[in-house]
């Protein structure tokens, strides 16, 4: 295959790797595949610039992007744009989309598994045509984020602890809002906690990740109104990889669905794929079943 490697390098491992060497290490292991690759290395302002220009190389058959999630979720809606492979150095904190690939998560030993790996294709997913590999959310989830983002963190350890810091703060201070969904024709109204739409339903596990990205389906949550001590426990039960066995949590599969936010707010705000962004008030999601190109190792067919 002729490929591009594009990685951010203030991405989370990449911050303390030797680039170009490690660069010297990916050409050196995808030619002894049989690939033809180049390496390119760019800042995080510039990643998605970078990954469109190889997107639109002559004859290009895929693209190795290598970051955080946040890096990951652009790389596969310029993939899936273009018709072209991805593949997935996991370089970031969490790593969602590479762990439901279930492709090694140091970024050497996934070097062979995707040179080596064969094309699948799985399930991407979209909020208003803007495309996503894991998850939309609004509510807890987008509140824990915001905040979050206002402490200074500069390392994955910082991130992490700004994290924890983040959900005492939701804990104590949950959202509680209304919305309309409307799934098979049928339209719905309630006040929830949490809403997340995902790239197929959650596994059974504390970082709610689908187990599955081949099924063609959406997972759809609805947190009931929380006060804290229900926050508490909802996130006791995602700890424990048992968020659907949560009693305020209603969980289940569709292709699509239409949300509605009845009331205006100045304030709000989803997540997708790790980025807090302007939330509209009318929302379609949607599944796109098998339309997205991956490079994976055996560990994805088992």
């Amino acid at each position: 295959m002729k490929l591009i490697a594009v990685f951010n390098r203030d991405g989370g491992t990449f911050r303390t790797t030797d680039m170009d060497a490690y660069c010297d290490h990916v050409r050196a292991v995808f030619s002894r595949a049989g690939h033809a690759i180049d390496c390119r290395v760019v800042s995080g302002k510039e990643i998605v610039e970078e990954m469109q220009y190889a997107a639109e190389e002559p004859d290009i058959e895929g693209i190795i992007a290598g970051g955080g999630d946040g890096t990951i979720s652009a790389a596969a809606s310029i993939a899936w744009k273009h018709g072209i492979a991805l593949g997935i150095v996991p370089a970031g904190t969490m790593n969602l989309f590479a762990r439901s690939l279930k492709l090694p998560l140091d970024i050497h030993l996934v070097l062979e598994t995707l040179a080596n790996g064969e094309v699948a294709n799985v399930d991407i997913a979209s909020a208003n045509g803007r495309l996503f590999v894991h998850q939309f959310s609004a509510g807890l989830h987008s509140r824990m984020v915001r905040y979050r983002n206002n402490l200074a963190f500069a390392s994955r350890i910082g991130k992490i602890k700004a994290s924890v810091r983040a959900a005492i703060s939701v804990i104590l201070n949950p959202p509680v809002f209304e919305v309309e969904y409307t799934v098979n024709g049928r339209t719905q109204r309630r006040k929830v906690s949490a809403i997340s739409v995902s790239n197929n339903e959650f596994g059974r596990n504390s970082l709610l990740v689908a187990d599955n990205v081949s099924g063609g389906h959406l997972g759809f949550y609805l947190t009931d109104p929380l006060r804290p001590s229900g926050v508490a426990r909802l996130a006791f039960d995602i700890l424990r990889g048992k968020l659907k066995e949560n009693a305020a949590v209603t969980a289940t599969t569709v292709t699509d669905v239409e949300l509605h936010f009845p009331k205006k707010r100045h304030d709000l705000r989803c997540v997708i794929d790790g980025e807090l962004l302007p939330m509209q008030r009318d929302v379609a999601l949607e599944v796109h079943a098998g339309e997205l190109k991956v490079l994976v190792g055996q560990a994805f067919f088992a």
